[in-house]
């Protein structure tokens, strides 16, 4: 089987800059607060009516695009990672589909939260390696803000997240020894609601309800201590899990590119795998966890950045609400 590269790499962010002093208006906390739990300074929110969860993912796939000197008549399928589309359905690949002006190709959500991007990147490379699509397009892309709870009973949660969105492009590999040498999918549901939004929901007979909204439910929830406990364990795991099926040790990556979900978690899996700063990327200071979107915007900036070089090791992480947890490693 052939296997297939990543040929073009891009993302977007909104223009509209929310820092820590400005969630001080809204909530009891501080900068100094978030900066020492999550390592976030400010973050990035849509503007209403110029941002939505499909644009921004078309506006990345045509950087990507164009990296990869591909254009979008030559797209054979979408795959978009999201949490919060554009509406409950249909999903916001189709949307994606008619911004980019394609025509009847396949379009594929994938609903995995802060691993779909990996997940939804698995996903596009089978299609490569079985020859079946040459060029796929992935993306993943959120928007959170609209979403979340911004009085002080939701501070926990709603000072992490943020907006954007990345893509990249795949198209086969050349050589069998270069492009995504494997990926790595898993997940256990048994603590799915640690890390959820619960509501509105079909197991109810009324979806949304006063007392949902009153009591919170509609807001997203987490399990701070447990979701962290999680992370710092299935992070290194799936790192060395596709290092070792492939005959390489922590030392051989030229670049880590994780979920960017706590700069806590980062610098444990750092220290973990014994990597030196330079190794890993991190920009979570600037745009906080943008789930979905997380990776390709880090991916994308790493590679603005010239951290990515052709040959590079580079290996993509993440672990969230599922709980999933997902790598990927490639040779660029």
């Amino acid at each position: 089987m052939r296997n297939s590269r990543i040929a073009g790499v891009g993302h977007y962010v909104p223009d509209r800059v929310v820092t820590n002093k400005d969630l001080e208006k809204l909530m009891d906390t501080s900068d100094e607060w978030i900066r020492e739990r999550t390592g976030i300074v400010e973050r990035r929110y849509f503007q209403e009516g110029v941002d939505t969860t499909s644009n921004m993912g078309a506006e990345a796939s045509r950087r990507a695009l164009a990296m990869a000197g591909v254009e979008a008549k030559d797209v054979d399928m979408i795959v978009f990672a999201t949490l919060s589309p554009d509406y409950i359905f249909p999903g916001s690949g189709v949307l994606m589909q008619r911004e980019l002006g394609l025509k009847e190709i396949p379009a594929l959500d994938v609903r995995n939260q802060c691993s779909g991007f990996i997940y939804a990147l698995s996903v596009a490379d089978q299609f490569i390696k079985t020859g079946m699509y040459n060029t796929v397009l992935v993306v993943g892309a959120e928007i959170h803000s609209s979403g979340l709870d911004f009085s002080t009973r939701g501070r926990g949660v709603s000072v992490i997240f943020g907006d954007g969105a990345g893509a990249v492009v795949l198209t086969p590999s050349e050589s069998n020894d270069k492009g995504i040498l494997s990926t790595h999918l898993h997940a256990d549901g048994e603590l799915a609601e640690e890390l959820a939004v619960t509501a509105p929901n079909s197991n109810k007979k009324d979806r949304l309800t006063h007392e949902m909204i009153d009591d919170g439910s509609i807001y997203p929830y987490m399990n701070g201590n447990l979701v962290f406990k999680h992370a710092v364990t299935r992070f290194p795991e799936v790192i060395e899990e596709a290092l070792q099926k492939n005959g390489y040790k922590p030392s051989d990556i030229d670049l880590l590119v994780p979920h960017q979900a706590n700069l806590r978690i980062t610098s444990y899996i750092q220290q973990k795998m014994g990597l030196p700063t330079e190794k890993v990327m991190s920009n979570i200071h600037k745009y906080g966890n943008t789930t979905a979107a997380s990776v390709p915007i880090a991916l994308s900036e790493a590679y603005e950045e010239g951290r990515v070089k052709e040959g590079d090791l580079v290996c993509l992480a993440a672990f969230g609400s599922g709980f999933t947890w997902a790598s990927a490693l490639i040779r660029w």
